[in-house]
């Protein structure tokens, strides 16, 4: 499989994901999207802002762009239901980014400066790589503190999506 194709699989995955994620947390009381838990950014709402802010920062780094000036630990999506919004059209600007790459950009130097002002240089693929991957920790925080309310996490497993999306293995075969 050539890059464009699987990290555009990611790109999608990360939407589904993303999705039966926002749809457990939708059925929770408000007090505990908000509940400050012992966990990165302290609270369900917390974790979600983050990946946004990550989200948005890596997209317009992606893009060459200028993303919000945030800290990393920002909150600008206080109530669930425009964190929820803003997370699903994101997700789509991530999907038609990704997509869109020439099979060129993946080998090529790619150049970003971090948010205390260092400059480096890698590969794209890797700078994509660590962006799925940031994605799917901070998901699993939130997954772990769902199981702390009495709204069960949903199955967010890769291969799952890989079955239900027919690009397992014996599907390909």
């Amino acid at each position: 499989m050539d890059m464009p194709s699987y990290f555009g699989i990611l790109a999608r995955y990360n939407a589904w994901a993303n999705l039966r994620l926002y749809d457990a947390v939708a059925r929770l009381p408000v007090v505990e999207f908000e509940r400050p838990r012992a966990a990165f950014f302290g609270s369900i709402r917390g974790v979600l802002n983050h990946m946004m802010v990550v989200d948005e920062l890596f997209l317009a780094r992606l893009n060459g762009t200028t993303a919000p000036d945030r800290p990393l630990n920002a909150q600008p999506w206080a109530h669930f239901n425009e964190l929820r919004n803003a997370r699903a059209g994101l997700d789509q600007r991530i999907l038609g980014t990704i997509t869109a790459l020439p099979l060129s950009r993946f080998t090529e130097p790619f150049t970003y400066t971090t948010t205390r002002g260092d400059r480096f240089s890698d590969q794209l693929a890797l700078f994509l790589g660590h962006w799925f991957n940031h994605q799917t920790h901070h998901r699993g925080q939130a997954h772990d503190m769902l199981t702390q309310t009495e709204v069960a996490p949903p199955p967010l497993d890769f291969l799952i999506f890989q079955r239900i999306h027919g690009l397992s293995e014996a599907a390909a075969g």
